[in-house]
């Protein structure tokens, strides 16, 4: 099954100081999330762990696609990550006839000075709503590949650095085709995290009625700067993590390639293509992002595996074999878990 909860990830747990001077510790960045997520809750009912992992993936510096049927407040939770976290926001409504120079910006020319001005586009911000990325067309998906690999953008001849932090959250509707155009897999793959928002259950549903048709909900207020978000992606890079927890993290991608010597049957049998090298990464990025929001200095297998399902869900590519059957990408990394030990001493790399 599917690790739904962090334990004590918004709890403000203390630990051990890692750096030191001006660099945070794990048990500030723990208080730090719970502050934020506080602050989301305000106005978004429910929908704890898409948040929890919203918070992972930001502080990992990841990028994150929030896939969910219309009316679950995927919007709203963005809008609300960016006015917790106090940073720039800029939100675009991906339609059919946007252009890539609506996202990115273009060169104008002044008649007055005769010569061509650059106009930066929404992209320039530091948290960028993409929302539903997937009724624009190809051409302006990949607009995004540079900023969201490279952080830069280019118009005409110069390029130019997006700000720090720089985050990219999408949502797209599942359910409609008409309109629609499916993310390419190389734009898949630059997303950290695939979160998918369930329906509220059923006091979650008469919380929310209540919260909005009677006085208007209390919208949250900054409690992080730019700069200590910046300083919370540095301390997750500089968290030491073990040879054994990397280890394992590699077999579990590379199990999840068909056709190679590791790989268990059912992936030969329903996978197409499995994950690449950035799925390892991004595993023992948000591997580390979770403990510091669990107040810890330790990375875990168990951290590697809370991870599991967001990083892989969208870079496991199924075959019609399990379309057939009805397997889905889900169900086959809930199976890579249960297939794939942890390493053992004399696995690991000398």
């Amino acid at each position: 099954m599917e690790v739904q909860t962090f334990n004590g990830a918004v709890s403000g747990a203390g630990n051990a100081m890692v750096g030191s001077g001006a660099s945070p510790a794990p048990a500030r960045g723990a208080e730090w999330a719970g502050r934020v997520h506080a602050e989301v809750q305000q106005a978004v009912v429910g929908q704890d762990v898409v948040i929890e992992r919203a918070l992972v993936a930001l502080l990992a510096d990841g990028h994150v696609l929030i896939e969910g049927m219309p009316g679950l407040a995927k919007t709203l939770l963005v809008k609300s990550l960016a006015a917790a976290m106090g940073v720039d926001f800029e939100r675009v409504q991906f339609t059919p006839d946007l252009l890539p120079a609506d996202v990115v910006g273009t060169m104008v020319f002044q008649p007055q000075r005769g010569e061509f001005t650059t106009h930066k586009g929404p992209i320039f911000a530091n948290l960028v709503l993409a929302d539903e990325i997937n009724r624009a067309p190809a051409k302006v998906q990949s607009a995004l590949l540079e900023a969201m690999q490279e952080r830069q953008v280019t118009i005409g001849l110069q390029s130019y650095r997006l700000p720090d932090p720089f985050l990219v959250l999408a949502t797209q509707n599942p359910i409609e085709q008409e309109g629609t155009y499916p993310l390419p897999e190389a734009q898949l793959d630059r997303f950290m995290f695939l979160l998918k928002v369930d329906y509220p259950d059923r006091s979650e549903e008469v919380a929310i009625v209540q919260a909005t048709t009677r006085e208007e909900a209390k919208s949250p207020v900054p409690v992080l700067k730019g700069e200590e978000i910046v300083a919370l992606q540095g301390l997750v890079r500089r968290l030491p993590v073990s040879d054994y927890v990397v280890t394992y993290a590699a077999d579990l991608v590379r199990a999840s390639r068909p056709k190679t010597a590791k790989a268990p049957k059912f992936i030969n049998d329903y996978v197409t293509w499995g994950a690449g090298p950035r799925a390892t990464q991004y595993l023992v990025l948000g591997a580390k992002a979770r403990a510091l929001l669990d107040g810890r200095v330790n990375v875990s297998c168990n951290d590697i595996k809370a991870v599991a399902y967001p990083v892989l869900r969208h870079r496991l590519f199924t075959n019609f074999n399990a379309d057939a059957e009805g397997i889905t990408s889900e169900s086959i990394v809930e199976k890579l878990l249960q297939a794939v030990p942890e390493p053992e001493a004399k696995d690991l790399p000398k």
